[in-house]
């Protein structure tokens, strides 16, 4: 399990190490949203509402993120998943999301 914050201060993603044929996978929840092109994530304090979450929280998942190796990431919806190179995609989206709410 994995503390990254997020939306709450308890929120965890889980990573499993031999996920992924053995390069790594992380379940993210709702912590980090997996979009509907399923080539990025997105990050929320409320779904519902459509309220952004603040860059110092998106940082702290960032950074508890950062050690791990992912290869795939299963996301909190059916389908929602990043199947290759998630690691990248998972670093590209919190740039994209830090640019877009500066």
């Amino acid at each position: 399990m994995v503390r990254g914050g997020g939306h709450f201060p308890g929120g965890t993603m889980l990573h499993w190490r031999a996920g992924a044929e053995g390069r790594g996978a992380l379940f993210t929840g709702d912590i980090a949203t997996v979009a509907m092109d399923r080539r990025f994530l997105s990050f929320m304090y409320s779904y519902p509402n459509y309220i952004p979450l603040k860059a110092t929280a998106v940082k702290a998942i960032a950074a508890a993120v950062a050690p791990l190796q992912f290869d795939r990431i299963y996301g909190a919806w059916w389908g929602r998943n990043v199947e290759k190179r998630a690691k990248v995609a998972f670093d590209a989206s919190v740039e994209r999301y830090l640019s877009a709410i500066a």
